[in-house]
């Protein structure tokens, strides 16, 4: 594929801002982190407007939290309203079936065509695993987003038993642009989907070499075990473009190129640190790519917002340190102290003069010591640093050196680790403590005595509740799931009539029997950790008459079904005046050329209906009937409890 020439002709050519976990209201109540992340922001959204993009597209995790607060929200509205609406026109025209590209949303339509806004620059994004649904009915910050018009939400998937990705095909001129989009899924999860061919692309059934195929995604790229990432081959041969979220250290400098599926790769990063490793310490950029024909070129702008961040691994064995006082600790401190003010001048380089970048620094110093006699309080010793850093209480990490090299490894491999103090040393990867607090849980318990095991919670559900306290927040977790458990193995207990000289051994049977089925304990924990859990269970709701179709869905490994729109489905919708919209739904969609009409509305002449597109699929999954996992008896007296074994077709 050739570079994207100077001369392009520009109404031919589409100009595209692309930025990934942007991560908005991280550390929001850090009196001195708190704005970060909504500076960069702000700063991207004004790159967007001076280098006059037709659109802005993200890879997911905008937000940091998927239940953000009401002024995290509120700023992030503020702030697209002020540079993504106004009467600059849109030479854009939207050529797929929006029933299709949004068909989980209240307002199905790409949002510069509603009548009833006036968009200036269009915002397309997936969600990461920051921001993803969530309650009975799966809602996300994105979902609020999409429904106030400010945001084009696009790539959920509700099905995760059959994946079905159909592009939003965009046109400019003479260039065709197919942008398909696959929002967050579990990376184990997706991994499977892969390798039973449950995942089809479709693609034009007309030209299909006219179009340049982008593929945005937002799951593991680095190989952190095993089935714990997406491996680039899995993807598409058909792809020309693939922009990876998710992984934060920014690698538009290192674009790559897969020689197997000949596709590039591009990894924007994230433009806030969130975790204070060497990767986040990388200057972090967005993308300007430029796409003309199956032609395109990327150009970095460095963000000018962003804190000063110095990392640094300092080993003791191999420092220089004077023996002044007796205590080694003393010795090392007063080392480290020269250090950290030698970052703190380095940081200094990393000032741009923009108005709204913070200039207290970011410093990590990695110390990895001999002898436990140099470790010290590092809360205490980062107190002469309050007015100097912005992150005085964990500026120092104190780790024990190895005494042999580690083996070079990128990634994650739980299982390759000698011991638990060097699995928890790992740093590299973002919300690591969600894999570490569920590894911790299932280490401690599956190695302790049989007389300190748990014998009512199982290991799964308290895992996952612990992990969703920390990662999500979601205080009432842990109590949700203890009461869930308790409640089942009284109710087990009570049905079964169990003597009281036998209860231990009723429990012994029913833990085994629990751990023989996780995918239906998965699916139980999803019910317990939905928002209306104790309240009528999950159900579909319709509140907003026939324009809010929302399917029940799932943010566990294990999933459900829900039945996605037909590919092919078209659509038309005809422009009328600002408060009203015809609409014929059997008619297909046909490209159109947008003008600008007065402020209270926007004229549009419509083209035939000839150059409607339609799609084909271009991985055809696998014609194969799962068997179902049949539940047996072999007693009268468990009988009742393989009742609660139901139907799993979707293990493995």
């Amino acid at each position: 594929m050739s570079s994207l020439s100077a001369s392009s002709p520009p109404d031919d050519t589409f100009k595209i801002l692309v930025a990934t976990d942007i991560h908005l209201g991280y550390a929001e109540n850090d009196p001195v982190r708190g704005e970060d992340s909504f500076n960069t922001f702000e700063e991207i959204l004004e790159l967007a407007k001076a280098n006059d993009v037709d659109f802005i597209l993200l890879g997911g995790d905008l937000f940091h939290d998927n239940k953000p607060s009401t002024l995290c929200m509120f700023k992030c509205m503020a702030l697209l309203r002020k540079y993504c609406m106004g009467e600059r026109p849109i030479s854009v025209e939207f050529m797929s079936d929006p029933n299709v590209n949004f068909q989980h949303c209240y307002e199905r339509l790409v949002n510069y065509e509603d009548p009833n806004l006036n968009i200036s620059i269009p915002v397309f994004s997936i969600h990461g695993n920051h921001d993803d649904p969530t309650g009975s009915i799966q809602i996300s910050s994105l979902d609020i987003l999409s429904v106030s018009g400010l945001v084009n939400y696009f790539g959920k998937w509700t099905d995760l038993t059959d994946v079905k990705v159909s592009p939003m095909l965009l046109r400019k001129g003479a260039s065709k642009l197919a942008i398909y989009g696959l929002s967050h899924i579990k990376d184990e999860r997706l991994a499977r989907l892969f390798r039973s061919n449950s995942v089809q692309f479709f693609q034009p059934s007309e030209s299909t070499n006219e179009w340049f195929n982008i593929f945005v995604c937002h799951q593991n790229r680095v190989d952190r075990g095993i089935a714990k990432y997406v491996q680039e081959t899995a993807l598409p041969e058909i792809m020309d473009l693939v922009i990876w979220g998710h992984e934060h250290e920014c690698k538009l400098l290192d674009e790559t190129w897969n020689p197997i599926k000949e596709f590039h790769v591009i990894q924007p990063g994230s433009s806030v640190a969130t975790s204070l490793c060497e990767g986040e310490a990388r200057k972090k950029h967005v993308a300007l790519l430029r796409v003309h024909d199956k032609k395109f070129k990327i150009d970095h702008l460095p963000l000018k917002t962003v804190r000063p961040f110095i990392f640094e691994t300092i080993k003791l064995s191999e420092c220089n340190i004077r023996d002044v006082d007796p205590n080694p600790a003393d010795n090392v401190q007063r080392y480290l102290t020269e250090r950290v003010d030698y970052s703190i001048v380095n940081a200094s380089d990393q000032i741009t003069g923009h108005p709204k970048q913070p200039t207290l620094p970011l410093i990590r110093i990695r110390v990895e010591y001999v002898d436990e006699l140099q470790c010290f309080n590092t809360i205490r010793f980062g107190q002469q640093f309050q007015s100097k850093v912005a992150n005085p209480t964990d500026m120092i990490k104190l780790f024990r050196e190895k005494p042999k090299e580690r083996k070079a490894r990128e990634g994650l491999d739980i299982e390759g680790k000698e011991n638990m103090e060097e699995f928890l040393e790992n740093e590299e990867v973002e919300d690591l403590w969600e894999i570490k607090m569920n590894a911790i849980i299932a280490k401690y318990f599956n190695e302790v005595n049989t007389a300190k095991q748990m014998q009512v919670l199982s290991i799964r559900g308290i895992s996952e509740a612990a992990a969703r306290y920390i990662d999500k927040g979601d205080r009432d977790a842990i109590e949700r799931i203890f009461q869930h458990q308790r409640n089942k193995i009284q109710k087990y207990l009570l049905d079964e009539n169990i003597p009281l000289e036998n209860l231990d051994e009723a429990i012994a049977k029913y833990r085994e029997d629990r751990k023989q089925n996780p995918v239906i304990e998965a699916e139980e924990n999803k019910k317990v950790f939905s928002d209306d859990f104790g309240v009528g269970g999950a159900s579909t709701s319709n509140n907003g008459g026939d324009a809010l179709q929302m399917h029940i869905s799932d943010d566990s490994d294990d999933g459900f079904n829900t039945t996605a729109p037909p590919a092919t489905t078209t659509s038309q919708r005809g422009r009328g005046s600002r408060g009203g919209r015809g609409r014929a739904a059997a008619a297909p969609k046909a490209p159109s050329t947008r003008g600008r009409g007065s402020r209270g509305g926007r004229a549009r002449g419509t083209a035939s209906a000839s150059s409607t597109v339609t799609l084909t699929t271009t991985v055809q999954k696998t014609q194969s009937q799962r068997p179902t996992r049949a539940s047996t008896s072999t007693s009268n007296q468990n009988s009742k409890l393989n009742r609660l074994r139901y139907d799993d077709s979707d293990s493995d």
